[in-house]
């Protein structure tokens, strides 16, 4: 059986409140799950201790009885401590799009003309 440790939701429009589970991965997201490991409120502040409220002792257990961990769920563990970080590559998402890129030229080719204008 293949188990993940991952979030269900619950709560209604526009309010979401998560349960951390471990479910079995063939499970519907918010369908039957093995335990309730946690729970999330994105609602709260960052600051917030209620935010994000886990028993890691069975995170851990079931880490290590084989669960594959959500990558969610695995940043709140990061963020307490509890696991190692894993690096993350997403070059793409901090380069600008096509357009951009474009306005971006157009613009530096007007300061060079200016600045050649200004130099004469």
């Amino acid at each position: 059986m293949a188990l993940k440790i991952r979030l269900a939701r619950g709560g209604s429009k526009k309010r979401p409140h998560y349960s951390i589970v471990v479910a079995d991965s063939r499970m519907p997201r918010d369908g039957r799950f093995i335990e309730k490991i946690g729970t999330y409120n994105p609602l709260l502040p960052k600051d917030s201790p209620d935010r994000v409220k886990m028993d890691v002792d069975r995170a851990k257990h079931w880490i290590e009885h084989g669960a594959q961990v959500t990558d969610r769920v695995s940043r709140f563990l990061e963020s307490s401590g509890d696991i190692e970080k894993k690096e993350r590559h997403n070059y793409k998402k901090g380069t600008p799009g096509k357009k951009a890129q474009e306005r971006a030229k157009e613009r530096e080719a007007k300061a060079a003309e200016v600045a050649s204008a200004d130099a004469e």
